[in-house]
């Protein structure tokens, strides 16, 4: 699905106090997302919501250095990727349902109920893991009764040839049902 164009999107900037209570459960040497620019589009053909990220690796976290960005990693920065943007159209009221939501609907889901159902990733090329970019687009968002359901898409790339992709579902348990 296309990133929304300018005219039919809402850009949310660089929020540092919102990144660091989205990251504050995890281990200070596993904060890899650095910043996050998300954009909601109003537009229906394209995703809803979107974010470029910057991320910085300077040790792993579970392994010597491999040279190289791999699986765990590549899980441990969506989930950032996606708590943020999550919580980001929370406090902007970006998208719904999220926009009905308050902050501490959002809090109190953040860790127990927001679980990934199904996970693909490609690494098409080897791409270094120290510092990279990343993109994440909700291309669906739907509600199943108390079930909200996240269709995404994801990819990171570095400033040489990297380039890795992914295909996430996030189901949010619990959400507060809408209208």
């Amino acid at each position: 699905m296309p990133a929304p164009e300018e005219e039919h999107a809402l850009r949310f900037g660089e929020d540092a106090e919102l990144l660091d209570r989205v990251l504050r459960p995890y281990r200070e040497h596993c904060k890899y997302l650095k910043s996050a620019v998300v954009t909601a589009s109003t537009d229906p053909d394209t995703a809803p919501l979107t974010a470029r990220c910057e991320f910085e690796i300077p040790e792993s976290c579970y392994i010597d250095d491999t040279g190289h960005f791999n699986a765990v990693e590549f899980n441990i920065c969506y989930n950032q990727m996606f708590y943020y943007v999550a919580a980001k159209a929370v406090l902007e009221k970006a998208a719904e349902p999220y926009a009905q939501w308050t902050m501490d609907d959002y809090w109190r889901r953040q860790l127990p109920n927001i679980l990934i159902t199904d996970f693909r990733s490609s690494f098409r090329r080897a791409m270094h893991g120290k510092r990279f970019y990343g993109e994440i687009s909700f291309t669906r968002i739907h509600q199943r009764g108390s079930l909200l359901i996240n269709d995404t898409r994801c990819r990171y790339w570095d400033d040489g040839t990297g380039d890795c992709r992914g295909e996430v579902k996030v189901v949010i348990t619990d959400a507060p049902a809408v209208g």
